[in-house]
């Protein structure tokens, strides 16, 4: 085998070209005992990044009518302390937000039960820094959530 096959090709990817060799990534969620499918399973990027999206603009909207009272460079201040606050305090008291509801999603911890407060919080900040949840591991889980033992389940 060359170089080339090892690699993978640009469009197919180093996961195709392992696929072809024999290997068995399985689907996303197997390794952490989690179904396949329905309830439980492991939210896919598209739902999370609508839910992220719907928070935001949630929060942006209520920043910009209601804390800076239309101003919008005084908007974009607030925005992030407010999305970090009400993302926070509706996780760990409910496990989902605005958004994650709309779209089916809750956050959890690897055995299933709600997050405690300091991973809600931990988890919310490091999403707030943008990097983290752009990092994904072969289940689709951002640094975020593999920094505090999370996963971002269906409902």
């Amino acid at each position: 085998m060359d170089t080339r096959e090892a690699l993978g090709s640009w469009i197919d990817g180093p996961r195709a070209a392992a696929e072809k060799m024999g290997a068995d990534f399985g689907y996303r969620g197997e390794r952490l005992g989690l179904p396949k499918e329905g309830p439980g399973s492991i939210a896919g990027p598209g739902r999370r990044i609508g839910a992220l999206f719907v928070d935001g603009w949630l929060v942006a909207l209520i920043a910009y009518g209601l804390l800076a009272r239309g101003d919008q460079a005084e908007a974009n201040l607030w925005t992030s302390p407010l999305y970090f606050l009400v993302a926070s305090l509706l996780l760990a008291t409910t496990g989902t937000t605005v958004g994650k509801r709309l779209f089916g999603l809750r956050v959890v911890r690897l055995d299933g039960r709600r997050a405690t407060i300091p991973q809600v919080l931990l988890r919310t900040l490091l999403l707030c820094l943008v990097v983290p949840p752009l990092v994904w591991d072969r289940d689709t889980r951002g640094l975020h959530d593999k920094a505090v033992g999370t996963v971002e389940v269906r409902i």
